[in-house]
């Protein structure tokens, strides 16, 4: 199994030269720029052009040069080396697997089990079946999640 994390998803082809509108998984922008690797499945690509267009990048990548080529990648999902040097404080996503959550009350919210990946937020899904929209964590570590959760939200899913 790789140790590589997912960074972006191939939405569609743009252009006729071979060009490559990516929605970023990751917030790490270098991700995308010349000279970087991505990988799709076992097989590396390199970035020859980028260009952000707004929340999206547009990529040419090595060996990529039509149209029908770009259109038979669509909807793949690249993968990119980790990176180590994050910022202080800041954990993966998937870190979180296994972490307790507890809300402003401390009521226990379940073990997340994963990530659900969605529009508007990604949802941390629990072994109890609460989904918590990631835009209410104040607080994550590999140990415990707090979420501020508002009124409605999790008393469903708590309900005997």
């Amino acid at each position: 199994m790789s140790d590589r994390l997912e960074v972006a998803r191939i939405a569609r082809a743009h252009g006729l030269r071979g060009d490559l509108v990516l929605a970023p998984i990751s917030n790490r922008l270098e991700r995308f720029a010349v000279g970087s690797i991505l990988y799709d499945g076992d097989e590396p690509r390199t970035v020859v052009a980028s260009r952000r267009q707004g929340d999206r990048y547009v990529v040419r990548f090595d060996g990529i040069s039509d149209r029908t080529t770009a259109e038979s990648l669509r909807g793949r999902v690249l993968t990119g080396e980790r990176m180590d040097d994050r910022p202080t404080g800041e954990v993966w996503v998937h870190e979180l697997i296994g972490a307790p959550v507890r809300d402003q009350h401390g009521r226990d919210l379940g073990v997340i089990t994963h990530v659900e990946a969605n529009p508007a937020h990604d949802l941390l899904a629990t072994d109890r079946g609460v989904l918590i929209p990631m835009v209410f964590v104040s607080d994550a570590n590999p140990r415990q999640v707090r979420v501020n959760a508002p009124e409605g939200l999790v008393e469903l899913y708590l309900a005997e």
